[in-house]
């Protein structure tokens, strides 16, 4: 299993990974010690084990509120999905509709024309 050493707060972790997932690792560790480098300036030097809590924390705030607009989206995505469902059986109830309306016209139409045709014909009786 490969190993990546990591850099949290100015100390040195090694840690170990999927093969191939070495880059993603050590992009993760960079994001949470900006994380931790961003408490120490806003609250100094208040100890690596609160800081480290306080970085973990706040990730997991955020890791919260996006599991809650993924929700939200998932709703929406669901809400939007029925909404064309319904269209579609809406448009195909139309489509039907038309094509009924179509074709009683088409029969009309030609029960004129068998009609004229008749009238317009020369007897036969003569």
């Amino acid at each position: 299993m490969p190993e990546v050493n990591v850099e949290i707060n100015g100390k040195k972790y090694r840690m170990a990974c999927e093969p191939g997932q070495e880059e993603h690792l050590l992009g993760l560790a960079s994001e949470f010690n900006r994380r931790v480098e961003q408490f120490k300036d806003v609250f100094g030097e208040i100890g690596d084990i609160r800081l480290t809590v306080m970085a973990g924390i706040a990730l997991i705030d955020e890791l919260a509120l996006a599991q809650e607009k993924i929700a939200e989206l998932t709703q929406s995505v669901e809400t939007l999905t029925q909404a064309g469902q319904s269209v579609a059986a809406e448009m195909d109830e139309l489509e039907n509709k038309m094509a009924r309306r179509l074709n009683e016209a088409a029969r009309k139409i030609e029960a004129i024309a068998t009609v004229i045709d008749e009238a317009g014909a020369p007897s036969s009786s003569s």
